[in-house]
């Protein structure tokens, strides 16, 4: 079965067809899909009813998957976590980020499935790095590039929201000590394509090393607003079932929180990735 790839927008997003994520794909479509995240950065299958068990071995195709540290998990299939507003607060992803960049090696990509929706809202949007990055001037791109910034996982996890009960107390420290803060470049390169791309993000940049603390603070401001303007971004509305895939290493993402108090449930697969260069 060949795919069919749709172009949602010039700077990202493509709406993939002809592929059944519930099976095995096989080597070719593999393939395929992979260059189209290279190409599209995020991909969009509808529906596309697939278990937790089948959407850990898709994503697994591409890489070893992630078990988040503080989100909870499907028991028999640990790999993929459950974003519910029921069970969990999820507000931190109601920001634009990047997930886990508070890692050595940030996720790859992510696989997302939609399980239950409110009947309006709860969309998601993705954004792209690479379209940011060579929008900017060409002294402020030769400027950033070398330039280092720190990510931490507290700045999306705080302590007051995530730590609540023992339980949940004890998972924050031991998440806090085994991810202190660390730095990655201000400017990504893609580790397959080669192409730059801007790798801060709100969710868990704290501040840019090199400079000062009120240099830090505007040049940020600066690069989140910028990184996120609507030509280099692309919103889904959801289906039940839908699947998005998304490249991680040049992409951010905002869930947008505005369905309350509406249930929303996402499982979500990681993939990891390798150290930002």
């Amino acid at each position: 079965m060949s795919l069919t790839i749709t172009p949602l927008s010039p700077a990202l997003g493509a709406q993939i067809s002809g592929v059944d994520l519930s099976r095995d794909i096989s080597a070719e479509q593999r393939d395929a899909i992979e260059q189209a995240l290279l190409q599209h950065q995020v991909l969009f299958f509808r529906d596309q009813p697939i278990n937790p068990e089948q959407q850990a071995r898709f994503a697994a195709r591409f890489g070893d998957l992630h078990i988040h540290p503080i989100y909870p998990n499907v028991p028999e299939t640990p790999q993929v976590l459950i974003l519910d507003t029921a069970v969990t607060d999820v507000r931190d992803n109601a920001v634009w980020h990047t997930d886990v960049t508070f890692l050595p090696t940030p996720a790859l990509g992510a696989v997302l499935s939609a399980k239950q929706l409110p009947a309006y809202g709860g969309d998601t949007l993705w954004a792209s790095g690479i379209a940011a990055f060579e929008a900017l001037s060409a002294p402020l791109r030769e400027m950033l590039d070398g330039l280092t910034a720190t990510h931490d996982f507290t700045k999306s996890f705080p302590l007051e929201r995530f730590g609540t009960t023992a339980e949940d107390l004890a998972r924050w420290e031991a998440t806090r000590r085994n991810n202190p803060p660390l730095s990655h470049p201000v400017v990504r390169t893609h580790p397959v394509s080669g192409r730059k791309a801007l790798f801060v993000n709100e969710g868990f940049t704290t501040r840019i090393n090199e400079l000062s603390e009120l240099e830090s603070e505007a040049l940020l401001k600066l690069l989140f607003t910028h990184a996120t303007r609507p030509e280099f971004s692309i919103r889904w509305r959801w289906q039940e079932n839908d699947v998005a895939f998304w490249d991680n290493r040049v992409t951010q993402h905002f869930a947008v929180d505005d369905y309350r108090p509406n249930r929303r449930v996402m499982h979500r697969a990681t993939i990891l990735g390798d150290a930002p260069f």
